[in-house]
């Protein structure tokens, strides 16, 4: 039966068309559906689950059709359509199909959202994983903007401090990013106790930077601290998944990132790889900025801990001379920066 019963105004008012707007209309479809889908309420979200379910079905069905497999009706499709960035349901269908073809080319569909069963080989779940994150990091290049990652490094590469806020899974990641950070000699430091982190984002001044890491955007510990770091005039970033979530409306800078969920990898966990692809791209354009500081400071660095590498070499073959030691090559750190 079709469902008519939220094809009101009730059933739009959640979307922003400013936002959406944002989200070219002619590639990444499916991102944009994703990325859109806690915006949506009622019918207009029955319509885009279906479709991400299963999107080379949607791609060859007939406006009624897609109507009465989703439950609701044309108009509705039609309104999902322009929420979309599309004039019509032609647009939409041209465009998800053009994007199964260049992802079944490339081996992107194969199991993803199959659940993974207990009795699966592990050569299947191999494939899923990967093809769930090529099709993740993806929808991520198709949704981040590359002048909010320009903005990013410019206000990170000119900071006299970084602090960096997160929770659990977060957590890890922005501790990655601090890793980088500090051994290019970004002063970056990375919190997730929300009493520490809140002491030293109460430190921060302008011309400093906070980011906060969460997918979902809604973390109350990485907001509370990335709030208090933009009171006191520090430059805020926000990485997430969702451009109308909390933690992104609070931002200054706003890096997106896409997930695909699989079985025992919510999206929360599937957004892991995305999100430090798109901090090694922020930390490669910060070191690019600051070329010369961090060239040599990662030479120092590489230095710095090349003698415990040395020690243990020395340890495994007893026979080996200082001299030796002393003639080693390069390592791959010092020879890529040099």
């Amino acid at each position: 039966m079709v469902d008519h019963e939220v094809d009101t105004a009730a059933g739009t008012a959640v979307v922003d068309a400013d936002v959406l707007d944002r989200r070219a209309a002619s590639d990444g479809v499916l991102a944009r559906v994703r990325n859109g889908l806690g915006e949506l309420t009622g019918a207009l979200r029955r319509v885009a689950e279906h479709v991400l379910s299963d999107p080379e079905a949607a791609a060859r069905s007939t406006i009624v059709e897609l109507a009465e497999r989703s439950g609701t009706s044309p108009a509705t499709i039609t309104r999902f359509c322009r929420a979309m960035g599309f004039e019509g349901y032609a647009d939409l269908r041209l465009g998800i199909a053009s994007e199964t073809g260049r992802a079944r080319s490339a081996g992107w569909t194969i199991d993803i959202g199959r659940e993974i069963q207990p009795s699966d080989p592990l050569a299947r779940v191999l494939d899923q994983i990967m093809a769930a994150d090529t099709r993740a990091m993806h929808d991520t290049a198709t949704l981040l903007d590359l002048g909010e990652v320009e903005r990013a490094a410019v206000a990170i590469a000119g900071a006299s401090r970084v602090n960096i806020f997160g929770a659990s899974g977060s957590a890890l990641v922005g501790e990655e990013m601090q890793f980088s950070l500090h051994r290019i000699g970004v002063a970056a430091w990375a919190w997730n106790d929300v009493h520490e982190g809140l002491a030293s984002a109460a430190l921060l001044r302008s011309g400093d930077v906070a980011l906060g890491i969460s997918h979902t955007g809604q973390t109350r510990e990485t907001i509370e601290m990335l709030a208090e770091a933009g009171s006191r005039g520090a430059t805020t970033l926000a990485l997430t998944g969702f451009p109308r979530s909390p933690l992104a409306e609070l931002a200054d800078i706003v890096l997106l990132t896409a997930s695909q969920a699989t079985t025992f990898r919510p999206d929360a966990l599937s957004a892991r790889h995305p999100q430090l692809v798109v901090l090694d791209l922020l930390y490669i354009a910060v070191a690019q900025r600051t070329h010369d500081r961090a060239h040599a400071a990662f030479r120092r660095t590489a230095q710095a801990v090349d003698g415990h590498k040395a020690a243990k070499r020395l340890s495994g073959n007893p026979g080996a001379s200082e001299a030796e030691s002393s003639r080693r090559s390069p390592t791959a750190s010092e020879e890529a920066l040099s």
